[in-house]
């Protein structure tokens, strides 16, 4: 019988592997034909990594962010090319720019099954000014081509997420299965007890405002004014092409000026949290299920998070973690400082997290619900 080909488009390659490489492992054991497409361009051990898993990789010129015209046509123009190229089965597409190009390329070629995968809605749904109502506007009719094809599933990965695109006209709930997040090997976080001595509070994600990296940095900063002895660390990975990342001399101009210890981007969490006791999140990014609050669940950490989507959706509010308001960083001090003075607390909330991970993100389970996702869309094709 000949293998059914799966076809999956993603920015990045760096995501892809970080994830949902699980996913497409698996279904090279299930007997897919998985070929990915990519549209920033790595380094070569990641292209290694995944040729040697037995992967077909092709590298589709997709710059991940701007709105310049020529640029978003070239890219459209080399996502079909792509498409007709390889003539897959089912098509899974991640990350905003594969999901509405690729919607509607999937559309025009005839592609029999599809999966639009919804990583949180970002900063387009944040902004309520003039500019934000514009583009929303905008794609509007981009969204509504993309998220109709006839044989789809939307994932998303919250509830507000769910509410917000089918009350926006673009997606019909019948379409949509709700998976929280992108799952994690809880055995890769076995057995993890608090670090000794001067507590520690970390942030791991990328360096955006809309991460909530300031609020971080000011929330430190008041603790430290209080006479509370307790580090801070600062792990992640600048990132040119959103609007609210921080630049390079922001960087510099922090690493004077914060009282923070900064970290290249660690990809090995486990080992960043087995030295942390609190894990911070104060984002207003517009999140889907944030992985890095996921694996501190499963690492048995206390979070504080924002009152947001998807970071409220990553805890159980009072039990696995704290929730604040966005872009307050008093509340946000409040929160660590609580937590750093009340550690039969902040422990007992790490191991009820680690219950919480064990029940729903569990990467088998993550993967289970892809898999069936996929049957089910070829089931009704005729192939």
């Amino acid at each position: 019988m000949k293998k059914k080909k799966l076809l999956i488009l993603v920015n990045d390659l760096s995501f892809f592997i970080s994830h949902r490489l699980p996913i497409a492992e698996i279904s090279l054991t299930k007997g897919y034909n998985v070929v990915i497409g990519y549209g920033d361009y790595k380094e070569n051990d990641e292209i290694k990594l995944l040729k040697d898993k037995g992967f077909e990789l092709n590298f589709i010129p997709m710059h991940r962010g701007g709105i310049n015209l020529l640029s978003n046509i070239k890219s459209f123009f080399n996502i079909w090319k792509f498409f007709k190229k390889e003539q897959p089965n089912i098509v899974h597409l991640i990350t905003i720019k594969p999901y509405l190009y690729g919607g509607i390329i999937s559309r025009l070629t005839g592609v029999p099954a599809l999966v639009s995968a919804i990583s949180g809605l970002g900063t387009l749904f944040i902004d309520k000014n003039l500019k934000g109502i514009f583009f929303r506007l905008l794609l509007y009719p981009i969204f509504k081509i993309a998220f109709n094809h006839s044989n789809q599933k939307i994932i998303v990965q919250n509830k507000d997420d769910l509410k917000v695109l089918v009350e926006w006209g673009i997606l019909k709930s019948t379409k949509a299965k709700l998976i929280k997040g992108s799952g994690t090997n809880l055995e890769d976080f076995k057995n993890f007890d608090e670090p000794k001595g001067i507590p520690t509070v970390c942030f791991a994600a990328r360096l955006l405002r809309s991460k909530g990296v300031y609020d971080f940095i000011a929330a430190a900063k008041l603790i430290r004014e209080r006479g509370i002895k307790a580090r801070f660390l600062l792990a992640g990975y600048l990132d040119n092409n959103n609007p609210s990342g921080l630049s390079l001399d922001d960087l510099n101009r922090l690493k004077k000026e914060a009282n923070i210890e900064f970290l290249r981007f660690e990809k090995n969490i486990p080992t960043l949290y087995a030295k942390s006791n609190i894990i911070s999140l104060p984002s207003y990014y517009g999140e889907g299920l944030p992985k890095s609050l996921i694996e501190a669940a499963a690492a048995s950490r206390a979070i504080v998070t924002t009152d947001s989507p998807g970071c409220r959706d990553a805890i159980i509010p009072n039990k696995t973690g704290l929730l604040v308001p966005i872009k307050n960083p008093q509340k946000l001090a409040d929160a660590i400082e609580w937590l750093i003075k009340n550690p039969k607390e902040r422990i007992s909330m790490g191991k009820a997290g680690r219950k919480f991970a064990e029940k729903e993100f569990k990467i088998e389970k993550i993967i289970e619900n892809h898999l069936d996702i996929y049957q089910e869309l070829l089931s009704k094709t005729k192939i």
